[in-house]
């Protein structure tokens, strides 16, 4: 569904992307993440038709993003950050006008606008102002209009935000019921966003790929130790000094107010011999789990390493 390669975008003397290659299959839904100025959205622009690149090629189902730019645009829908809507206009009189800039005759233009209004629970304000409605509901109009006309692709970027947490919910359910027919890019900064709603996540960062893999095959690699968080009432030096002492804890990180977190050895299972020695100092367990390596923990690994100053030396 989408192809490419070698991508690269200057803006003056300032490379945006460099030689971005990846792909996306029919039916995929894939998260493409990285910090502010890393190049996302730069990314989709291009891939929308919004702006050529430098150098490179991209392609979308089938169509080069530049050459058979019209074809390309009819095979996709578009979400931007910012959703372009008119305020003066009813969400119904918006739709409309969107589905006939999209080239829909009068007959399915009315099919689609219906059809996107139903899919998006507008029909409470389909007759209402866009410039009175809520964040929430905004963000369902823009959306509607990228479903106009069932592209075979949805281009995301940053579909959530603003919203409050009751919105976020409803918009991520609205996504995920689309997912069935549509394959879907979807650029978010929710982390816990992308690994509820995406088979396969992109990290950029400085205009280059840094990863591209499952969030559970990145949060896989990036595990080479357990971690345990616990919560003891006692002298925390003491404590500390204490925890480091066990074998096979790797790590003893303070939390403050009592919580530690620990980075043990995978091979070793320290939680028993944890607990004795927390009962034999007199010190009370409030409590103790395991945790696990989330996408953020991926992100912010990654990333950070990406920050290091060039003539700083990296472990390979």
């Amino acid at each position: 569904m989408i192809v490419v390669k070698d991508l690269t975008k200057y803006y003056g003397s300032f490379a945006a992307i460099q030689n971005l290659n990846f792909e996306v299959a029919a039916g995929e839904i894939v998260g493409f993440l990285g910090p502010n100025a890393a190049g996302k959205t730069t990314t989709l622009k291009i891939l929308a038709g919004y702006m050529p690149p430098t150098g490179g090629f991209a392609a979308v189902n089938g169509y080069d993003c530049v050459g058979q730019s019209l074809a390309a645009r009819q095979s996709l829908g578009y979400l931007p950050e910012t959703v372009p809507l008119y305020p003066d206009l009813t969400v119904g009189q918006f739709l409309d006008f969107a589905a006939q800039a999209k080239g829909l005759d009068r007959s399915r233009r009315r099919q689609e606008v219906a059809r996107a209004i139903a899919d998006c629970s507008l029909e409470s304000v389909r007759q209402t102002l866009i410039g009175v409605l809520s964040k929430g509901f905004r963000q369902r109009v823009g959306l509607a209009q990228a479903l106009l006309g069932r592209p075979p692709l949805l281009i995301l970027d940053e579909p959530t935000i603003g919203l409050d947490p009751a919105q976020i919910v409803e918009i991520r359910e609205l996504i995920r019921q689309l997912a069935g027919e549509h394959t879907i890019i979807l650029s978010s900064h929710i982390l816990p966003e992308v690994s509820q709603l995406c088979q396969r996540v992109i990290i950029i960062n400085r205009g280059q790929i840094v990863a591209s893999d499952t969030p559970a095959n990145l949060t896989q690699q990036l595990g080479h130790d357990a971690r345990i968080h616990v919560v003891i009432h006692g002298p925390s030096a003491d404590i500390s000094k204490t925890l480091a002492a066990i074998p096979g804890v790797k790590g003893v990180h303070s939390q403050g107010n009592g919580a530690f977190t620990l980075e043990a050895d995978l091979d070793t299972e320290v939680r028993p011999e944890l607990a004795r020695r927390i009962v034999q100092n007199g010190w009370d367990l409030l409590e103790m789990k395991t945790q696990e390596f989330t996408l953020e923990d991926v992100f912010i690994n990654l990333v950070t390493e990406e920050e290091l100053p060039v003539a700083t030396p990296t472990v390979q």
